[in-house]
């Protein structure tokens, strides 16, 4: 065994033999794992009210979107702009609980599409009804930077809030 072992590793030290191709279907496993990673880091800093947790989730400008819980129009702003509104939103909340699934994820080089479905459940004892589910579904764009995949654009769509 030993001696067969000295003549692969002699082998590999001339060059005869040649190391496997990378194969695709790893690194696209990889890539997927990396985004849904990304997503479920941005669910979880938010129930720790980890808001530079949170702020490392996004890219610069983020296309923001939560007009079916709350309204209005989507817009263009920064992960800061993202963490300080969830602070203050959240802050009288005395504990957050995200739970995610279903995750249907495509990667195309440097970007990915993800969703998912998700419920967030918010605790206020301070309240007469101090639990508040908000159901639903979220759509995700990332792309791949350095520093790994970047949420770049993020859309809640509510199904209900009880």
């Amino acid at each position: 065994m030993r001696r067969v072992l000295m003549v692969v590793i002699g082998a590999l030290a001339i060059g005869c033999v040649q190391p496997a191709a990378p194969d695709v279907r790893v690194d696209a496993l990889v890539d997927r794992v990396a985004v849904q990673d990304a997503i479920n880091e941005l669910f979880l800093a938010t129930d720790l009210k980890a808001w530079d947790r949170v702020k490392e989730t996004f890219a610069e400008k983020v296309l923001f979107d939560m007009t079916s819980l709350v309204g209005g129009a989507p817009m263009e702003i920064t992960p800061q702009a993202i963490a300080d509104a969830w602070a203050e939103g959240l802050g009288p909340v005395q504990a957050v609980h995200h739970q995610t699934g279903n995750f249907v994820i495509g990667v195309d080089g440097d970007t990915a599409t993800a969703s998912c479905y998700g419920t967030a459940t918010h605790f206020r004892p301070d309240m007469e009804k101090n639990l508040t589910y908000f159901v639903g579904s979220y759509d995700f764009h990332l792309i791949r930077t350095d520093d790994g995949w970047k949420i770049d654009r993020f859309r809640f769509n509510a199904k209900y809030v009880e």
